[in-house]
């Protein structure tokens, strides 16, 4: 729900702000947030775990930006079931199976029914939810050697703001809806940071937490509400309402992700 309520924020944001505006702040503020609550600055950092945070960081940040341009041309419960892609494929490649497999197709199909007959907008959106979900399998899987790592919600902090500072040229970007016109209006940036903190700091330091208990595959499945919760709240807070052929194939992913659901191994039996 955080999350999401998040996203709903930024769509009203987009008004006054570019995507890439809203995302550099959303990623910067909750990079910030944390950093500053944990004091994460007093931690001893090696190399490594600073190339791993980093990496982890930039996927993240480039997933929020993505996301960000894809609902601003589609829908957000669209938006996220075609992004779902991503999490799907990393479960079927966990558990290899032949259930496994069919629900990929399943997902593929429902993602088609909501792209493949869209304007040319709508789209240009879903490519950017495929990429964005392309970012969200890296997410899970450098998430997950983060938090296995013990870096857990430090890293999540100093990774934000490293993949802040990598698209902070799209923020940067002069002119009408850029950073400067977030800077001259207090709210405008207050709700970019409060974007940042329902999204992000919530949410991902939540699955920080989760990530220290549970297998990729298993850790994939279980965000099987996310297309659901995106959706209703598109509908309730947004007035997005999805047509027949929409509900389809939010469907075909949500029946996807319950198919491979019951062939979602132990966590043992997946090496993180």
């Amino acid at each position: 729900m955080s999350q999401y309520l998040g996203a709903a924020t930024a769509v009203e944001l987009f008004a006054e702000l570019r995507p890439g505006t809203v995302a550099l702040l959303r990623v910067a503020g909750a990079g910030a947030v944390i950093i500053l609550l944990r004091r994460s600055w007093r931690r001893h950092w090696s190399a490594v775990e600073l190339a791993w945070t980093a990496a982890f960081g930039i996927a993240l940040a480039a997933m929020n930006l993505f996301f960000y341009l894809a609902i601003e041309r589609v829908a957000l419960g669209n938006s996220v079931a075609i992004e779902f892609i991503g999490p799907i494929a990393v479960a079927a490649f966990g558990t290899r199976t032949l259930r496994s497999g069919g629900a990929l197709a399943l997902a593929v199909g429902g993602v088609v029914a909501l792209a493949g007959f869209a304007p040319p907008q709508a789209q240009l959106g879903a490519l950017f939810s495929l990429i964005a979900g392309a970012l969200w399998a890296g997410y899970i899987v450098l998430g997950h050697r983060v938090a296995r790592a013990g870096m857990a919600v430090d890293g999540l902090g100093v990774g934000m703001l490293i993949g802040a500072l990598v698209i902070s040229p799209v923020g940067f970007i002069g002119g009408d809806g850029g950073l400067g016109a977030a800077v001259n209006a207090p709210l405008l940036l207050a709700g970019g940071v409060a974007a940042g903190v329902l999204s992000n700091v919530i949410p991902y330091g939540i699955d920080q937490l989760v990530m220290q208990r549970l297998a990729r595959a298993r850790f994939a499945l279980l965000q099987a509400l996310l297309p659901v919760t995106a959706t209703l709240i598109g509908l309730m807070w947004l007035s997005q309402v999805p047509n027949a052929r929409e509900v389809v194939g939010i469907m075909a992913v949500i029946a996807a992700i319950v198919i491979n659901r019951e062939s979602d191994p132990a966590p043992s039996d997946v090496v993180p």
